[in-house]
């Protein structure tokens, strides 16, 4: 996390570990995803699509410039979103894929991380 970060309105009462925490699981869910995606299995769309979502997310949370804490938990909710949809269709292959069972986990991580930024964020408005 940059340091001008912290100099950003409503950004002095957010725990930058959480934000830094959550940010390293998008972008583990992103690579996670993205591997997973190259098996040619049925759930290669939603591994791709949540790994877009990841790294808009993750991105976003980088430069915070320009949103709004509405902005945010919509981002958030929709990362969450993303994630279990990836994650349950993952799981129906993770018996037989090792490759499906990790990527399960780290959208179930990813989304455990959004969730602890949006309970941040709820806590401190």
């Amino acid at each position: 996390m940059s340091k001008n970060m912290e100099s950003m309105p409503d950004m002095a009462t957010m725990d930058m570990a959480v934000l830094q925490a959550c940010m390293d699981a998008c972008s583990a869910c992103e690579q996670a995803c993205t591997v997973c995606s190259t098996q040619l299995m049925d759930c290669a769309p939603a591994c791709m699509n949540c790994a877009d979502m990841c790294n808009t997310m993750m991105r976003s949370m980088m430069r915070m410039q320009g949103m709004t804490p509405a902005t945010m938990m919509a981002m958030l909710d929709a990362c969450i979103a993303m994630c279990q949809m990836c994650m349950d269709e993952c799981m129906d292959h993770a018996d037989h894929s090792e490759v499906c069972r990790m990527c399960a986990q780290t959208c179930k991580d990813c989304m455990d991380a959004c969730m602890a930024v949006k309970d941040m964020m709820m806590a401190t408005a």
